[in-house]
C-alpha cells in the first residue's frame, strides 16, 4: 500500500515577501488547474459531477470559496517551503 512520505519543510519559516507570493502562487495553481479541466471538457456546474464533467470550481480565483482556496495555498506555500528546504533563494530581481 502506497505511504505518502513528503519532505518534512516544518522547520522552514518563510520571509513576509515569500509569504505574500504565495497567493499569487495559489492564483496561478487554479488558474493552470481550470485550463487544464476545461481541455478535458470540463464546463462549470453548481454541482461536482465526474460523468457530466461540471465543477463549481470553474470561477475565477477570487470567486472561489475560502474552502477551495486553502488547498492551493497550500500547495503553494509547500512548493515554497520545499525550495528553501532543499538550498534554493528566492529572489525578486526588479525590472
Amino acid at each position: 500500500m502506497y505511504q505518502p512520505n513528503p519532505i518534512d519543510t516544518s522547520d522552514i519559516v518563510l520571509t513576509p515577501e515569500l509569504l505574500a507570493l504565495t497567493e499569487e502562487i495559489a492564483e496561478q495553481v487554479h488558474e493552470l488547474w481550470s485550463r487544464g479541466r476545461i481541455e478535458e471538457g470540463w464546463t462549470y456546474g453548481e454541482y461536482r459531477d465526474d460523468i457530466k464533467k461540471t465543477t463549481p470550481c470553474l470561477v475565477p480565483y477570487k470567486e472561489l470559496p475560502e474552502s477551495e482556496k486553502i488547498y492551493d495555498r497550500e500547495t503553494a506555500l509547500g512548493t515554497l517551503r520545499l525550495i528553501c528546504k532543499l538550498g534554493y533563494t528566492i529572489q525578486k530581481v526588479d525590472s
